[in-house]
Order: C-alpha cells, then sequence, then structure tokens
C-alpha cells in the first residue's frame, strides 16, 4: 500500500507577493501534495496585478504536514485572526511551519517566533526585530532551520529553503535533481549580506558628517580614532559618543563596513587582484581581506566577484 504524500498547505494571505506564493507551490509540486488556500472571509486574495481565487479554505491549514507562509506586500498589516489561529493550531498538533521573506511576519503575530532564531528579507529585518524584540532576528542568513519553525529571506531564498526541505525529506539525490529542473543551485554559499546594497549604515545626523566625508575619501590610509577625532576637534570619547548617536555603530566598526563596500564596488566593476583590492580599500593584507570580506559578506571575494562581476 502507498504512503499517503507529504501534505503541504501554501497558506495565501492578503496582498501576497506573487513570485513567494509560486515558490513553495511549484518546488514542491513534484513530491509533496500542494493545495493553495486562503481564508475564505476574505474573498479572492490580491496578489500584485491580480488575484487569486484559492482552491481551499484554513481547513488546508488543519490537515497540513508542512505550512508555508509566503511573503505578502505589507509586513505591517494586519493578519487575519482565523489565519493566526489556524497557524497556532497547526503547529501545536505538530505540523512544520515555513515562511518566505516577509512571512516570517504572520510567523512573528502568532507569537511562535518568540525566543527563537528567524529571518526574512534583509530590508525588513530591522522592522521585524524592532516590532518583535524576543526574536532572534538574523539578517544575513538566506534561511533559519530551527527545527519545526523554519524561515528564510527574500524571494529566492525561498528557494534555498524548499530545496534543504526536500533534502531533509527526501535525501540530497532528491534536492539535487529537484534543483537541477529548477535551474537553480542545490546550496548557495555564503549569506544574504552580500545581496544588501550597502553595509555602512546610515547616519542620522549632520554634526560629524565631514569627518565621514573624509574617512570615505580616504579608505585606503590608515585611520585611527584619535586622528578622526581631532578632526572632529573633539576629545576621543566625545567623539565615539557622538558618532555612536548619528551612526549606530563605531567609528572603525563603521569604516570597516564602508571599506567592504567599496572592495565590492571593485570585484563588481574592475579585473584588479585581490592584492589590489585590499590595498585600494583599506583592509589590509591579502589574508586579512579575505577573513574580513567572509566575516562581512559571508562569502568569498572570489565567489563574490563570479557572482556580481558587471560584464560589459
Amino acid at each position: 500500500m502507498t504512503a499517503p504524500r507529504h501534505q503541504v498547505a501554501v497558506l495565501a494571505l492578503p496582498g501576497v507577493l506573487p513570485l513567494d506564493l509560486g515558490i513553495p507551490t511549484q518546488v514542491f509540486g513534484e513530491q509533496y501534495h500542494v493545495t493553495v488556500c486562503a481564508d475564505p472571509a476574505g474573498g479572492p486574495v490580491r496578489c500584485g496585478g491580480f488575484t487569486v481565487n484559492a482552491p481551499a479554505g484554513l481547513e488546508a491549514v488543519s490537515n497540513a504536514d508542512t505550512v508555508a507562509i509566503p511573503g505578502f506586500e505589507d509586513p505591517e498589516a494586519l493578519v487575519p485572526p482565523a489565519a493566526l489561529d489556524a497557524i497556532r493550531s497547526a503547529h501545536e498538533r505538530g505540523a512544520r511551519l515555513v515562511s518566505i521573506c516577509t512571512g516570517a511576519f504572520a510567523l512573528a503575530a502568532t507569537g511562535l517566533l518568540d525566543g527563537r532564531p528567524a529571518t526574512t528579507h534583509w530590508q525588513q529585518a530591522g522592522l521585524l526585530q524592532r516590532r518583535y524584540p524576543r526574536i532572534d532576528v538574523r539578517p544575513n542568513d538566506l534561511y533559519v532551520d530551527d527545527g519545526d519553525i523554519l524561515t528564510s529571506a527574500g524571494v529566492t531564498a525561498g528557494v534555498d529553503l524548499c530545496l534543504h526541505i526536500i533534502r531533509q525529506d527526501y535525501g540530497a539525490a532528491a534536492a539535487n535533481a529537484r534543483a537541477r529542473s529548477l535551474v537553480a543551485p542545490p546550496q548557495r554559499s555564503g549569506g544574504q549580506a552580500q545581496y544588501v546594497e550597502r553595509l555602512r549604515p546610515p547616519a542620522h545626523g549632520d554634526d560629524l558628517a565631514a569627518v565621514r566625508g573624509w574617512m570615505l575619501d580616504n579608505l585606503a590610509k590608515p585611520q585611527t580614532v584619535d586622528e578622526l577625532a581631532g578632526r572632529a576637534h573633539m576629545s576621543r570619547r566625545t567623539f565615539i559618543r557622538r558618532f555612536q548617536q548619528e551612526t549606530g555603530t563605531s567609528p572603525m566598526a563603521w569604516l570597516t563596513a564602508a571599506r567592504i563596500d567599496w572592495a565590492r564596488e571593485l570585484l563588481e566593476t574592475t579585473v584588479g587582484p585581490v592584492e589590489q583590492i585590499a590595498r585600494l580599500s583599506g583592509l589590509g593584507t591579502p589574508a586579512a581581506f579575505r577573513a574580513a570580506f567572509h566575516r562581512y559578506v559571508g562569502t568569498s571575494p572570489a565567489n563574490y566577484r563570479a557572482c556580481f562581476r558587471v560584464v560589459d
């Protein structure tokens, strides 16, 4: 007798994002029985420029082995209480919960992420942490597997997570075969930090703008806190405190992030060797540069260049 197929319910919340909705539906489509569902009280679900008539209601969540929650447009929007109750009930009976992108906000609203590690799209990670401070938000991770609850970063990181789940459930060969059919890498190196537009924290104040401008114009030169404090005509302690107030971080951490940003741009737009980029960015020896780059970006300079190099 054939065992029943693993049931996956893909919960389409109001404003569901089209790509996020399609990812679990397509990636899981071969090995699992997939059902798209929605709260029937809300009628057809708006999805980008069209609407989705889900073939099932929230009863599909009640019967699923895995509940996938795609991202939705406004992460601050209220999630329908009936959907939150269905998610909580599914978790209570032992279903696996999976979010893609901003779907993590629905999980957070249930309270099930409290005290747990989780991720979401890097642009929304700060908001998730502010709204739900009890969550251990990990903005650099492509996905977080915390056993019965798994979360992923933006859009294509959902593919990474779904392939990871297939690998868990059916083995590496099945995951690799599914990746080939999707023309996707079975596993990606690094985290989502490599996709962040700028690692350097933005400034919220102009008192030290001139000093920060000088720092950016002289990234290749050695810089010390005492020298920077002198340029600001402040004591070392006052300078550090004011810099922290305006940027949210220390002068040296901000400087390193700025150097990494410049190194990323050089890797994307030039063919210079690592030694040259290490020198131009002020990150020291090639070994020190590689170590700092991996620490901040989650991958090596060579891998980053291979992915992001701009070819004319």
